[in-house]
């Protein structure tokens, strides 16, 4: 059975150099040379996450399109980085360019740091002048309209690197959901109006491809699972959370903790038979389950799938793309939900949660697993991982559908430790305090008209989410410290007109 993957190491990026014959063979050997330094130089970057391939220097229209064409073709190529090295006149590129169905990187950049201002002739002049070069094939995309990264400066600077690697792990999260499959477990929640959305236009700007199956479907790959199975997995609880006593082996409510991990061995292979990355349950269609999966999705998550509740496809699918863009990272990516505020005067805070279902992937320390009451669902008892997420930076983050378009609203926020002790919430939560400040946010959020679910990523920033908005050219509004809400407001309408005509007729 195919096993989900959440890594960054088959993925490749192109490096490519433009230049023409202009300047004779010795000219375009040195460029091929600097070129190839340059790429190397990425490549030793622990900044850069995704291996960097170098391919010959471009000197023509038919061998620009064709790299281009090789690109789309080959799946293992996440984009393109572009190099104009000398001055590689852009109408050569208009075709290839338009071909290009990959994100793109245009570097600006050069050979050396500092000029050898005493040895500096013509000859050196024509060899190093991106600067040149480089303005010329920003015209021409900018002409042609192609989205794409520009990055400024030399590469041994760190914030060149970081930058470049940001870009790759956006276009590793562009390439996951380009190939993703997801399975909902019954409808969306009744009356609720974000967790609807276009699944037609989602396959079309995502690439993701969304479907229904019946939650007794699930509920029978959980009656299948072993014995044996269920006695494994819970000895791994056991050994990776503090299990309550009343979970654990002779304990009253073990019975319950068996349930629990017969519905992820059930989900486990049902998700992994079927080659999905992410997916959604209701509360308000269970089937035969005899519990709410809680204790199943806060794991899965934490591998990497992507989750919705109530069946909000949409936030199942961006909480798959965060993971795989935190790859490798410190942190991690969950659905979360804004559920309530301390309106304590300067010091407002946001209590985020939902009712199981928040990854384990936002903590560094030792979960609990614990069984307590759900007052919605009709089922028993569930059993849930307990925890808070790790104070620090982080980002939340959600996709609506605005009817003509997908919008992202994302708030940077800063994860701060409860000011007291949660003794009666057993959940995954955390607590955190949104930029620039909590009236600002909250009344921006509401203008944008952002979900109440989101992805909280702790791996990841908000340029990541930025450059994956770019790639997958949807609307994105950002909520940060500097943000004014006046001139927020203005934006939300001037996006509205400039989406609407960029659609065209």
């Amino acid at each position: 059975m195919p096993q989900l993957t959440t890594s960054l190491d088959g993925y490749e990026v192109w490096f490519l150099t433009g230049s023409q014959h202009l300047y004779g063979p010795e000219t375009l050997a040195q460029v091929a040379e600097q070129s190839g330094a340059i790429a190397a130089e990425l490549n030793a970057s622990a900044d850069v996450p995704v291996r960097i391939v170098w391919k010959p220097v471009l000197t023509d229209t038919a061998s620009i399109k064709r790299t281009m064409l090789e690109a789309n073709a080959d799946d293992s190529v996440i984009g393109v980085i572009a190099w104009m090295h000398t001055f590689s006149p852009a109408k050569m590129w208009i075709t290839g360019l338009d071909a290009l169905r990959k994100p793109l990187a245009h570097l600006h950049t050069q050979a050396n740091v500092e000029l050898p201002w005493a040895e500096i002739d013509f000859d050196f002049m024509n060899l190093n002048q991106a600067a040149h070069g480089d303005r010329e094939f920003g015209y021409i995309q900018t002409r042609l309209g192609v989205p794409r990264k520009t990055i400024v400066g030399h590469v041994s600077d760190p914030r060149v690197r970081s930058e470049l690697g940001t870009w790759q792990r956006a276009a590793a999260g562009l390439a996951a959901v380009r190939d993703l499959k997801l399975a909902r477990f019954g409808d969306n929640m009744r009356y609720v109006a974000v967790t609807e959305g276009d699944k037609t236009e989602a396959e079309l700007r995502f690439g993701v491809q969304v479907n229904t199956w019946g939650v007794n479907d699930l509920a029978a790959a959980v009656a299948a699972a072993s014995d044996d199975a269920v006695d494994a997995l819970v000895a791994e609880y056991e050994e990776l959370y503090d299990v309550a006593p009343e979970l654990r082996k002779g304990g009253e409510r073990h019975a319950s903790l068996r349930d629990g991990a017969a519905i992820e061995i059930g989900l486990r292979s049902f998700l992994e038979e079927g080659g999905f990355g992410a997916f959604t349950t209701s509360f308000e269609d269970l089937g035969e389950l005899t519990q709410l999966p809680g204790l199943a999705v806060q794991r899965l998550m934490a591998e990497g799938y992507g989750f919705g509740a109530e069946g909000d496809w949409k936030t199942a699918v961006l909480v798959r793309v965060a993971n795989v863009m935190g790859a490798g990272l410190p942190g991690g990516a969950s659905l979360m939900e804004d559920y309530t505020y301390d309106m304590t005067p300067g010091e407002e805070l946001i209590l985020g949660a939902h009712m199981l279902e928040v990854s384990p992937s936002l903590t560094s320390t030792k979960p609990t697993l614990e069984v307590h009451p759900l007052g919605i669902g009709g089922k028993a008892d569930p059993v849930r991982l307990v925890f808070t997420a790790d104070p620090g930076p982080a980002v939340v983050v959600a996709l609506t559908d605005m009817r003509d378009r997908f919008r992202l609203t994302a708030n940077v926020v800063e994860n701060v430790e409860p000011r007291a002790a949660l003794p009666k919430l057993p959940v995954g939560r955390a607590v955190w305090k949104p930029a620039p400040d909590f009236h600002t946010s909250a009344a921006a959020w509401l203008i944008a008209g952002g979900a109440h679910h989101t992805v909280m990523s702790t791996a990841v920033g908000i340029e990541a989410f930025r450059d994956f908005a770019e790639m997958a050219e949807v609307e994105l509004l950002v909520i940060d410290e500097s943000t004014v809400l006046g001139e927020f407001q203005k934006q939300v309408r001037w996006n509205q007109a400039y989406h609407r005509l960029a659609q065209g007729i």
